[in-house]
């Protein structure tokens, strides 16, 4: 039962990460292009602080959906406000004046290939198992589909007959299906391991105690 509820987590979290990696990916490239496009007018530098508003609300979102993948808390970077008395402007452009929101705009572009790449995996593998373990449901028909070629049982020095084809297809599905955990986890590792690396840090520790608390506490006694 764990198992399956890891692998239901895993499979939503590389699914719904590609659309979302490829929003931020569209608004990092468009705003930080017309942003820089027109940086020398000053137009451009409230989109480029507008750009990274927005990444920062969709590296949010990833670190949201970041714990219940690698198993344990992550911690939010500290996006420094505005110093008290700023005026408008100070304001307007603090967004890109912290160092951690050029990592959420660098994640918005490095992060969209291994999130096409862990969406392709766990696709092609859940894919795999489930049409081939219901292979025999319907391989008998497609079998006799006149110009089907049943090339799998030949190659493998198989029978050229309609029931090495389906045996065959259901043994390659019962293989996507052995792997199917171990490969989604991997997928859904590869995504959140460039996120974690960009978007989190570390986790404050409890603090240890203390002796001088501990004697405090023994006299208070």
């Amino acid at each position: 039962m764990r198992t399956l509820q890891r692998l239901l987590t895993d499979t939503r979290y590389v699914l719904l990460g590609l659309p979302m990696a490829v929003m931020s990916f569209s608004i990092v490239v468009v705003g930080v292009s017309a942003g820089l496009g027109a940086a020398v007018a000053f137009v451009g530098l409230p989109v480029l602080a507008a750009t990274a508003a927005l990444t920062r609300n969709l590296a949010d979102v990833e670190r949201v959906a970041l714990p219940g993948v690698l198993g344990h808390p992550v911690a939010r970077p500290r996006y420094a406000p505005a110093p008290a008395g700023a005026g408008w402007f100070r304001r307007l452009m603090n967004p890109i004046l912290n160092g951690q929101a050029w990592l959420d705009l660098l994640h918005g572009i490095v992060a969209f290939p291994f999130a096409l790449l862990s969406f392709v995996l766990t696709t092609v593998w859940w894919a795999g198992a489930v049409a081939g373990l219901t292979f025999p449901l319907y391989g008998w028909i497609i079998a006799r589909i006149p110009g089907v070629e049943l090339g799998w049982p030949e190659w493998l020095g198989l029978p050229d007959n309609d029931l090495a084809f389906v045996v065959v297809n259901t043994a390659a599905g019962l293989a996507f299906a052995l792997t199917l955990v171990p490969v989604v986890r991997l997928a859904a590792l590869l995504k959140a391991g460039v996120a974690q690396a960009m978007l989190t840090r570390a986790a404050d520790p409890e603090p240890a105690p203390s002796i001088y608390a501990e004697t405090a506490w023994l006299v208070n006694r």
